[in-house]
């Protein structure tokens, strides 16, 4: 193995050990703990699902407007990997400040939880713009669900560490603590990638009466005019911009309608969470070898499709074990579809404007992702309303239709955004993004 390989590897494995910690944060912050805590012991009822939706949509929104223009300036400057410590060090302040929120503290809970999202979903324009710098175009789908699948196996360890002292000690005071364990977590895996992920872009000279804003508004400018060229990306986008609503809502109320519908709490949620992340390694490895060897969009048509059976199931259930069975499913296609999104980005980027085509994958993204929680929230606490008023049904009965039937809202953004993939030509996109063909 040449000196060359061997760094290259190291390269890959310390942006692996990246989304190793940064799971981390999404398993026990979004997926496991943080979620139902808000939901339920600091505000409280069906309105705790309301003002999660709103928080989650803050976060999107926000990072929606700075992803594009800060992915600009990284590329520019050749400072990814700066962008995206700064990122990431925002997330693992406020992850360990959410130890602080308790009964009762509403708007610091949601202040808390918007900012350390916001770094974490702002930190992933950087660590996904580095993708197509780490690896070889023939190798991109490998290495990107290779990322998936050990950032998931992160999820799972850490998750285990919390579930360890959930089950000898116990009390809230552990479960804040839990998200201290997660910040530190997220701080030692982005180490390596501090030590052995080189900036590869070449900064470039301003020029007199210039600053780095004006060049990324300027180069803003170009992208999003150069962007109509490449229409392949454009229709990818479309499609992208409405089924990942889809999955934002899955991956943001996962815990909370385990929670209302089937009343899963602390631990056992914990270990539905694990088992949906062991799920998930599965399908991010497994998909990013079928994207490799048919195509990308086949493999995300097909884990889409698993993805809308998996939701529909969960509309139909009623058991607590028909949850478990059906959340692993959905672990498996909910992760294949975001590894293999991220992979036809980097495919259909030309060479030399990765971050600026993950900024505007971002901004179109976030766009529309801020929509989704926050229709999910808000249709659950008005379904809630309307049974506990209109149709005079106990509390808890009418919270439990109202989140039932709000699940076939996430139905309709994945199906949606399946009809607009299909007319998508992989073929095409990845042939425009070679050199010299968007010239």
């Amino acid at each position: 193995m040449t000196q060359k390989t061997t760094s290259k590897k190291k390269e890959q494995w310390a942006w692996y050990l990246y989304d190793f910690g940064n799971s981390a944060y999404a398993a026990v912050v979004l997926l496991a703990i943080y979620a139902t805590y808000f939901k339920e012991e600091v505000v409280g009822g069906a309105e705790g699902s309301e003002k999660w939706g709103i928080s989650v949509g803050i976060a999107m929104l926000v990072v929606a407007i700075i992803a594009p223009i800060l992915g600009t300036i990284a590329d520019f400057s050749g400072r990814k990997k700066q962008f995206l410590l700064f990122m990431s060090s925002i997330s693992i302040v406020f992850t360990a400040a959410l130890f602080f929120v308790q009964k009762g503290d509403v708007v610091m809970g949601m202040i808390f939880f918007i900012l350390a999202e916001i770094g974490y979903r702002g930190g992933q324009v950087f660590y996904n713009s580095l993708l197509p710098e780490i690896a070889d175009q023939d190798e991109i789908g490998t290495v990107s669900g290779k990322g998936w699948a050990i950032g998931s196996l992160g999820g799972i360890i850490c998750l285990f560490i919390v579930l360890a002292l959930i089950l000898t000690i116990g009390g809230d005071c552990i479960i804040r603590l839990s998200f201290i364990i997660t910040a530190v977590f997220f701080l030692l895996s982005t180490l390596p990638l501090v030590f052995w992920i080189k900036e590869k872009a070449v900064p470039r000279q301003l020029k007199a009466g210039e600053n780095y804003f004006s060049v990324a508004i300027e180069r803003l400018k170009v992208t999003f005019a150069s962007v109509r060229d490449y229409k392949e990306f454009l229709k990818f986008m479309l499609a992208f911009l409405i089924y990942n609503d889809g999955i934002l809502m899955a991956l943001d109320f996962a815990a909370i309608i385990g929670l209302v519908l089937f009343g899963l709490k602390d631990e056992n949620l914990i270990i539905f969470m694990i088992i949906v992340q062991v799920t998930s390694i599965a399908g991010a490895y497994i998909y990013g070898v079928i994207g490799e060897r048919y195509g990308f969009k086949r493999g995300l048509i097909q884990s889409l499709l698993l993805m809308i059976a998996a939701v529909a199931a969960i509309y139909f259930n009623t058991t607590l074990t028909g949850y478990f069975i059906i959340g692993s499913v959905a672990g498996f296609a909910l992760t294949a579809v975001q590894s293999l999104s991220r992979t036809m980005i980097g495919a259909f980027a030309p060479p030399g404007k990765s971050a600026e085509f993950y900024g505007f994958f971002a901004v179109i993204g976030r766009t529309s992702s801020f929509i989704g929680p926050l229709v999910f929230g808000v249709l659950a606490k008005a379904l809630t309303d309307f049974y506990q008023i209109s149709r005079e049904l106990p509390e808890d009965l009418a919270e439990q239709l109202g989140h039932r039937q709000a699940i076939i809202s996430i139905i309709i953004f994945l199906a949606i955004g399946l009809v607009l993939l299909l007319r998508v030509n992989e073929k095409e996109g990845r042939k425009i993004a070679q050199p010299g063909a968007g010239d």
